[in-house]
């Protein structure tokens, strides 16, 4: 290894994999290229933490930090043995090891990661765990072994200051895909009118105010020899909220939730952008101010509840949009098409299946809604 540039592999969310690609593009890293699992880019150490920092629809960030040819165990010990794990490892620090093998003579993953472990071990010092931060990623393709660093931790979606959650609640880095889907930038107020713990209102007023998602939160990365904690202090403070003129809307016919989306607002930093209601889909009224984007994730069978009778409320939230909501286009995130149509809102081609909570979801969205 050296100062060179190396590849880091940016994980999607299969189905979210264009717009990562759009996001890493806007940002400035260098020569994103879409793969099978995420987005690849090219860039050194400070990119990896930048890349944590500051991507909204990554799950985590890999840096692959070195490959080799191995045809057997035995040849997998001796180079494992010999690779230099003292320029990323501390020896200090618990890591665990986790290894995939296709097309390859050596067949077996967890043989395969027992030899790693032995070897991080044993020449460098450091302890093996199950509970580590630090995940060494092993993948053996073709008798090529490839060793990435998972440098995020825990996933990335744990923004770090979110305390409550609802019954089944959205990622924040599934619901920052799919505002991006639906055209949002951070310039135009946005309502969820089946809020929950308010990951879409909140996500959306973050953006307005340019805060970082993983302000908040540690990384693995953290506990690693390439870190460099006076930089990353300087790359985490850097950024600085800036004013908007948007806001942010959220009601619920539960009153925990909006108690849930008040509190998930204060920790995030943007109350002050955002307001939440208990109400039910039949008092939603249209706030004041220009148009903007209503952004719902509503129940649907296989999450909550008996689907025959949602078909009720999908068509109440239709009637209510379409009554009051001109101009305003919507996004509505559903495993089921057919509840979808039962809104009766004009929606475009369905957008490609996304897994969450062991179903694929899709999103459907308008343009702007005529009266």
């Amino acid at each position: 290894m050296t100062n060179a540039p190396f590849e880091i592999l940016l994980v999607a969310t299969p189905g979210m994999e264009a717009v990562l690609h759009a996001e890493a593009l806007r940002l400035g890293f260098a020569g994103p290229v879409v793969v099978t699992g995420g987005v690849t880019i090219q860039g050194g150490w400070p990119d990896v933490w930048r890349a944590n920092l500051e991507l909204r629809t990554a799950t985590r960030v890999l840096a692959r930090v070195g490959s080799f040819l191995a045809f057997h165990l035995a040849q997998l010990d001796k180079r494992a043995r010999k690779f230099p794990w003292e320029q990323v490892l501390r020896p200090d620090v618990p890591v665990k090891v986790e290894a995939t093998s296709t097309k390859s003579k050596i067949y077996h993953g967890g043989a395969a990661a027992e030899r790693i472990e032995r070897a991080i071990t044993e020449e460098l010092g450091a302890p093996i765990s199950d509970q580590a931060e630090v995940a060494i990623k092993v993948r053996i393709d073709d008798n090529t072994v490839t060793i990435s660093v998972d440098t995020s931790g825990e996933s990335l979606h744990k923004r770090g200051h979110k305390a409550a959650v609802g019954k089944a609640p959205m990622r924040e880095t599934l619901a920052a895909g799919f505002l991006a889907q639906c055209g949002y930038t951070g310039t135009e107020p946005v309502l969820d009118p089946m809020c929950g713990s308010g990951t879409f209102v909140i996500e959306a007023a973050e953006i307005a105010c340019g805060l970082l998602p993983g302000r908040s939160r540690s990384f693995a990365f953290e506990q690693m020899t390439t870190f460099d904690p006076v930089q990353w202090e300087a790359m985490r403070t850097a950024q600085t909220r800036r004013p908007t003129e948007a806001r942010f809307f959220g009601s619920d016919r539960d009153a925990g939730a909006v108690r849930m989306s008040r509190d998930n607002a204060a920790r995030s930093g943007v109350a002050d952008l955002c307001t939440f209601d208990c109400l039910p889909i039949g008092s939603l009224t249209r706030p004041e101010g220009p148009p903007g984007l209503v952004m719902v994730n509503p129940p649907y069978g296989a999450r909550i509840g008996n689907k025959k009778l949602l078909f009720g409320l999908y068509a109440a939230l239709g009637q209510s949009l379409k009554a009051q909501f001109a101009g305003w286009r919507v996004g509505l995130v559903t495993s089921e098409p057919g509840l979808a149509k039962a809104t009766g809102l004009p929606f475009g081609p369905i957008g490609p299946g996304v897994p969450h909570g062991g179903i694929k979801i899709h999103l459907f969205q308008t343009g702007p809604l005529r009266l």
